[in-house]
């Protein structure tokens, strides 16, 4: 009897030590756990920090897609290098318009200023490509920014009506002449779009609302020396929204 109840006390004393190990494994798991999480949680937050810290809302990128201006609505954005322009030279808007050979039409009828929602049929605009009209809901309007892709034309024309400068070009245009467009617009992001646009009849055109430059090649430093004069004779002087928050030379002002 007393090696039976021996053999039992060792038993259970056995058990009792498993189950003491099994316990402190569990703890040991447990903090493990903990630390782990705290560390993801720790960068989670150093990586929220950064993106505020780097200007969330405002451009990035070489695209210089500012979001706090609107949206991109899908489209992707242009993070190509653009070739730095030449100084070019300065002229007045008429002249610059005559050398480069684009058709100059300014104070173009206001086609309204109605508001449809975001994915909804194009209008039927009196302009290619469109200068004012039928536009989307308030916050949809095209962000600024470069893109490889013709936004919606409904985002885009919110977009004019915010003072917006608007340069397009045709999406046969050679890589290397579209870089040069690229470039020109880096000088000039700070309330500018930039996109290719398989729709309209020119090469290349910059708008404002109401005010169209169109031209029907291009012609390197001629064609961005037009469309320089273009934004600094009609860059937020039109639309009624107001320009609002922007970041960057302006077409008003470009940096070179």
């Amino acid at each position: 009897m007393a090696n039976r109840k021996q053999e039992r006390e060792r038993l259970r004393e056995i058990r009792r030590e498993a189950e003491a190990r099994e316990a402190r494994e569990q703890r040991r798991r447990l903090l493990l756990g903990y630390a782990v999480a705290g560390v993801l949680g720790a960068a989670v937050i150093a990586g929220i920090v950064v993106v505020i810290l780097s200007g969330g809302g405002g451009p990035s990128g070489a695209s210089h897609v500012n979001t706090a201006s609107g949206m991109t609505n899908g489209a992707p954005t242009d993070e190509r290098d653009g070739t730095p322009p030449d100084p070019g030279q300065a002229a007045g808007l008429q002249a610059a318009a005559r050398k480069a050979g684009c058709d100059l039409r300014l104070n173009l009828r206001d086609e309204g200023h109605s508001h449809i929602p975001s994915g909804a049929p194009t209008p039927n605009y009196k302009t290619n490509p469109p200068t004012s009209g039928t536009h989307v809901d308030a916050g949809f309007q095209q962000a600024d920014g470069a893109y490889r892709e013709m936004p919606a034309p409904i985002d885009f024309v919110h977009s004019l009506e915010h003072g917006r400068l608007e340069i397009q070009y045709s999406p046969d245009l050679p890589e290397r002449q579209q870089l040069e467009l690229k470039g020109l617009y880096d000088t000039m992001y700070g309330g500018a779009l930039l996109f290719p646009n398989g729709e309209m009849p020119y090469e290349v055109a910059a708008t404002t609302w109401t005010n169209l430059l169109g031209c029907d090649t291009y012609q390197g430093t001629a064609t961005l020396d037009a469309i320089r004069a273009f934004g600094k004779a009609t860059w937020g002087r039109f639309g009624g929204e107001g320009v609002g928050v922007i970041s960057g030379p302006s077409p008003a002002q470009p940096s070179s």
